[in-house]
């Protein structure tokens, strides 16, 4: 697994994670302490506010999961495409497409796109 995929599917991880205390200490652990994230819902900054947003999101789609899709990187970027889905289903419910940067093994910002929504 390449840094890449692995910073990635950390980043699914802390999305899926359902345990408070843990799922935070996956975002203390993955992201800057003053990493910017901005998707078409949201622009925030800071490990707090990402916690806030990942519990927001848990809620809101309570019995789904995120999962990990094609992951490329160069130098300090990657880009990976992402699924929200029912387990067990075919088809996924949302799916985004996001792009970070990497400073010292740590995710500094994300650009967050949605490609599929529900109607």
């Amino acid at each position: 697994m390449s840094e890449y995929e692995n910073i990635a599917q950390r980043y699914i991880d802390s999305w899926n994670e359902k345990e408070a205390g843990k799922r935070r200490a996956l975002i203390e652990d993955l992201y800057a302490p003053d990493v910017i994230f901005t998707d078409p819902l949201v622009e925030l900054n800071g490990t707090d506010a990402v916690a806030e947003m990942v519990a927001g999101a848990q809620e809101q789609f309570a019995g789904l999961e995120f999962g990990l899709g094609p992951v490329d990187g160069h130098h300090d970027i990657a880009r990976f495409t992402w699924t929200l889905n029912a387990p067990g289903a075919d088809e996924p419910i949302v799916v985004g497409f996001d792009v970070i940067t990497i400073a010292d093994g740590k995710i500094q910002r994300v650009h967050g796109f949605l490609d599929k929504v529900p109607g």
